[in-house]
């Protein structure tokens, strides 16, 4: 099967990523692993997991399963939010790697701040930590806010290199982009698409896919990508995998990309989970 080459990403720290990844929440058992296999076979190369997600191991076991060499497919995971203190986090991360039978991670992220506990930059300190004793590549965060960030800066003097924030046309989180772009973190998006609960049937999305001859997933993965952001939609169907990674062959105009942007609304978000109160254990 012929691999699509997809583009990618330099981090601030010298890590490339592609600028397309693949979410694996909710993918368990011999199900995700098929499920992450096809998607490795499909020219993904870039996985997201999380501790919390629960299948680590199911990870592992579609990379090892799949076609791709363990040092062309970048692997994330996230850290909880029980295990924010620094021999907590040190012991999450291992067993993490021991789960997914991997050595390291390229990419291991914060999954929350926590702000109500605040003891996410001790949390951070041992990524730090980690980073330099190999465990991981690369160390980021997920759902922090900028107040959140500047706090990480002032007292380890050290930023993340990205920042997994909710990100969708319902909610475009043009700010925050803007923000972190000024500082050199990359902004990646979960849930691009929505997860499914009416992005894709929106009257604006549906016309431009309409005129571009393309998927409605097609035209907002598009948009991420036209804004500079990292995807990882999740889907079990081969198909939707393939129509996922295929946004490469057309552009949005500039008009177009402001119709999509006036979709969003401050009450975007798509359970409410905002991370200057949301708390995740």
């Amino acid at each position: 099967m012929m691999v699509l080459e997809i583009p990618k990403i330099r981090l601030r720290d010298g890590l490339e990523i592609p600028v397309i990844g693949f979410g694996t929440v909710f993918l368990k058992g011999s199900e995700g692993v098929l499920a992450i296999r096809s998607a490795i076979e499909d020219g993904y190369r870039l996985i997201d997991s999380a501790y919390n997600y629960e299948n680590e191991g199911t990870l592992g076991e579609a990379i090892r399963q799949g076609p791709a060499s363990r040092n062309e497919l970048p692997v994330t995971s996230k850290l909880p939010g029980r295990y924010h203190g620094y021999d907590e986090a040190i012991k999450a991360i291992e067993e993490s790697l021991f789960r997914a039978q991997l050595d390291y991670f390229d990419l291991y992220l914060i999954h929350w701040p926590n702000p109500k506990e605040g003891k996410y930059v001790e949390a951070w300190k041992a990524l730090i930590d980690a980073k330099k004793r190999g465990l991981v590549r690369s160390i980021g965060v997920s759902n922090f806010l900028p107040e959140h960030l500047e706090r990480l800066d002032k007292e380890t003097g050290e930023l993340p290199v990205i920042n997994q924030i909710e990100m969708h046309p319902f909610f475009n989180q043009s700010s925050q982009r803007r923000w972190q772009e000024e500082r050199g973190i990359v902004t990646e998006a979960w849930s691009p698409l929505f997860r499914g609960r009416g992005l894709l049937g929106d009257e604006t999305i549906m016309a431009l896919a309409d005129a571009y001859g393309k998927t409605p997933a097609q035209i907002v993965l598009r948009w991420h990508h036209q804004h500079g952001a990292v995807t990882i939609p999740r889907s079990s169907s081969p198909e939707r995998q393939r129509e996922n990674l295929s946004i490469f062959g057309f552009e949005l105009s500039g008009d177009d990309m402001k119709k999509i942007d006036g979709l969003s609304r401050p009450d975007g978000r798509i359970d409410d989970q905002d991370p200057a109160v949301y708390q995740e254990f």
